[in-house]
């Protein structure tokens, strides 16, 4: 009888996972058809196999978080061509690029930020401002109720979501940023690598022999493709090891501004967790908020290739 009574809590525990895995993967429509919107107005979105060649190679295996070494299942970078001036001529990824050193690499570490970095701050979002991607993005926001109408008071709010300053080590200043922990990336207690989920910056970091790919990860027979333009990988950088990372491929800078902050501004969530179907892709989409800031923001790639469907 006690047998039966805790099978029966086992049967039910397994139904109660089943509804709980069943309900994350509800797909958001309203989210995935603003997504698509956006992804068609992304007229700077690098094209695979043209603008840029990756090499996804071996599957990487698992390592625990704050493992140092990790097994290389990639001998060469994920990166084997980038159209360099392709990245330089196009005004939102050349004002982008000139943002990646303004940032100390340590949490705990206060950041000193210079009037030059203010400048190139405002220089990028009024150039990202000036896309039919953030445009657009913003259209929604003001219909939604979560931005102002006023161009000048939706930078505002832009720049205090992205780059304004706060403790992310109680130890120490104001150490981080929503905007370098993203697009940056960052190092906690020396042992840990946190956020970096750009592909600009990936790519730069590999070609500086920063960052070693180890190889991709994936779910199930989920095996991804190399014109793909979302992955999951696993890397080092500056000695530490990011079990699995995960970012967009060749997507515009001003493409993942607008995602996450429609995804931010439309919750009140500390974490918000959306499922999304997007061109071809089946994403799990993060935002954690940090107070009024940014605390991370990433894609997690579900399925590709409309395997969902």
């Amino acid at each position: 009888m006690a047998g039966g009574r805790v099978w029966g809590g086992f049967i039910g525990l397994l139904a109660l996972f089943a509804y709980i895995d069943a309900a994350s993967q509800t797909v958001n429509q309203e989210l995935s058809d603003m997504f698509d919107v956006l992804w068609k107005l992304d007229v700077n979105r690098f094209k695979a196999g043209t603008d840029y060649r990756i090499s996804l190679q071996g599957k990487a295996g698992y390592i625990p978080s704050g493992s140092t070494t990790a097994k290389d299942h990639a001998s060469s970078p994920l990166f084997s061509y980038v159209n360099e001036n392709k990245l330089k001529s196009i005004t939102t990824y050349a004002c982008f690029m000139k943002l990646l050193d303004n940032y100390e690499r340590a949490t705990g570490v206060a950041e000193k930020v210079t009037s030059e970095e203010v400048t190139e701050n405002n220089a990028f979002l009024d150039a990202i401002l000036e896309t039919a991607v953030m445009k657009r993005a913003h259209q929604y926001l003001v219909k939604k109720g979560k931005s102002h109408s006023n161009l000048r008071q939706f930078k505002i709010q832009l720049y205090y979501m992205w780059f304004h300053l706060y403790h992310r080590e109680r130890n120490g200043g104001e150490d981080s940023s929503g905007f370098e922990h993203v697009f940056v990336g960052e190092t906690k207690f020396g042992n840990e690598i946190m956020g970096l989920h750009n592909w600009v910056q990936f790519y730069l970091q590999e070609k500086q022999h920063l960052l070693d790919y180890k190889g991709y990860k994936a779910r199930h027979n989920d095996m991804p493709d190399e014109d793909d333009h979302v992955l999951n990988v696993q890397f080092s950088w500056h000695g530490l090891v990011k079990p699995v990372g995960s970012t967009f491929i060749g997507v515009s800078p001003e493409f993942e501004m607008a995602i996450f902050t429609i995804l931010f501004l439309t919750s009140t969530e500390k974490t918000t967790i959306a499922v999304v179907n997007m061109a071809e892709y089946q994403l799990e989409m993060v935002v954690h908020r940090h107070g009024r800031s940014i605390g991370t923001s990433y894609p997690k790639l579900l399925s590709s290739n409309n395997r969902h469907i």
